[in-house]
């Protein structure tokens, strides 16, 4: 008599029960970036220039980031690439290198801040991991400096006001 064959705990075909993690979702810039012309004239007005090796950047809070408010605004990227950083396709290369190094760090990006790069020719032939580390430096320093500005930005409660208790003669 033949006896009944035990079924095996995993199937043999070897694929495994639990299949792998899923790799993150990509992030996209598509919503973090500045649009407008006027929003890029206001944040270099708001700000300063501050150098790097192969770029200079501008930080900005937005207007209307405010200490205690309910609701940060979503910080905000822009790229500049001019006509002196040569041809079309370098300048759009650039662009792209730019962009992916900002990709894979975009949850680095300051609240309430709009950040704007400015690259040089040399962010062309640098390493891209040169790059991307030159990027999460500014992003540090960015993160920083927006610390310090909510800091030192006075509430506009905390401006002397008038006692309304006492009678004004």
């Amino acid at each position: 008599m033949l006896e009944p064959m035990a079924v095996p705990a995993q199937p043999m075909s070897g694929i495994a029960m639990n299949p792998a993690p899923k790799p993150a979702q990509r992030q996209s810039l598509t919503g973090a970036r500045l649009c407008k012309h006027a929003d890029y004239q206001r944040a270099y007005a708001a700000s300063r220039k501050r150098q790097s090796a192969s770029m200079s950047w501008f930080l900005a809070p937005q207007p209307s980031a405010y200490p205690g408010a309910e609701h940060q605004p979503a910080p905000r990227i822009g790229l500049t690439a001019g006509k002196l950083l040569g041809k079309a396709h370098d300048r759009n290369r650039i662009k792209r290198r730019m962009r992916e190094a900002l990709r894979r760090h975009i949850d680095q990006l300051p609240e309430g801040c709009d950040l704007i790069f400015h690259p040089r020719r040399t962010a062309l032939t640098v390493e891209f991991a040169k790059l991307e580390a030159e990027i999460v430096r500014i992003l540090q320093q960015a993160k920083a400096e927006a610390a310090r500005m909510t800091v030192q930005r006075p509430s506009c409660f905390s401006a002397q006001q008038p006692d309304l208790a006492k009678p004004q003669l």
